[in-house]
C-alpha cells in the first residue's frame, strides 16, 4: 500500500470516529433544546432515539445511492458543509422554531415529535451519509468488504460512544448547549475540509 492510500484510509477512519463523535454528541444536546418545552420524560427521549435512528435510515440510503453515482471524498465534504450551515443555524434559531411548534401543534406527544425532527433531522442525515460513503471510498478489492465495513461502522460507533459520554459528562455541565453546538458545527467544517484534502489522493475509486 501506497503512502497516499494509507494517507487517504486513515483519513477516511479518523473522519468516521470524529463524525460519530459529533453525531451521538449533538443527539445529547438536543436533549437540552427539548427539555425546557416537552421535559425529559420518556416520550422526549422516545421522539429524540426515533428521529435520530430515522435520520439515519434515510442518511445510509441516500449516502449509499450518491456514492454509487458519483464515489468522490469532495461529494461527501459538500454535504457535510451543508450539515455545518444547519448546525451553525440552530443556536439562533431554536427557540423560535420549537415555539413554532408549539404554537401550532402543541406539547403533546406529536409536538415533541415534530420538534425533535425540525432539530436533528437533517443534519444527522447528512451526517449518516457517511458510512456508505466511507465504506465505498475504501473499498479496492471485494475480499476486503467485510473487513472495510466492519472497520467504518466499528470505529464510527466508537465515536459515537465517546461522543455520548464526553457531551454529556464534560462538555454540557463545563459549557452552554449553544457554544457546543457551534463547536460541533465547526468541527463538521473541519471534516468536510479534510476530506476535501483527501480527495486529492485518490481522486476517483474505481
Amino acid at each position: 500500500m501506497g503512502v497516499k492510500q494509507r494517507i487517504f484510509e486513515n483519513g477516511i477512519y479518523l473522519n468516521g470516529l470524529v463524525l460519530g463523535f459529533v453525531l451521538m454528541g449533538f443527539e445529547m444536546l438536543g436533549s437540552r433544546y427539548l427539555n425546557p418545552y416537552f421535559g425529559s420524560g420518556i416520550v422526549t427521549w422516545a421522539a429524540l432515539i426515533s428521529t435520530v435512528l430515522g435520520a439515519l435510515m434515510v442518511g445510509y440510503y441516500l449516502g449509499g445511492w450518491l456514492v454509487d453515482r458519483n464515489p468522490r471524498a469532495s461529494v461527501l465534504a459538500s454535504l457535510l458543509l451543508v450539515a455545518a450551515v444547519y448546525l451553525f443555524l440552530i443556536p439562533a434559531g431554536a427557540t423560535g422554531g420549537i415555539e413554532l411548534v408549539l404554537d401550532y401543534v402543541g406539547d403533546g406527544n406529536f409536538g415533541v415529535i415534530v420538534a425533535a425532527m425540525a432539530l436533528l433531522f437533517i443534519p444527522l442525515v447528512l451526517l449518516g451519509t457517511f458510512s456508505p460513503f466511507g465504506v465505498r471510498l475504501l473499498l479496492d478489492k471485494t475480499e476486503r468488504g467485510g473487513r472495510v465495513t466492519g472497520r467504518v461502522y466499528g470505529i464510527s460507533t466508537v465515536g459515537n460512544v465517546i461522543g455520548t459520554l464526553v457531551t454529556t459528562l464534560v462538555l454540557i455541565p463545563a459549557i452552554g448547549t449553544r457554544t457546543i453546538t457551534l463547536i460541533f458545527a465547526s468541527i463538521v467544517v473541519l471534516c468536510a475540509i479534510s476530506l476535501f484534502a483527501l480527495d486529492r489522493q485518490r481522486p476517483v475509486v474505481n
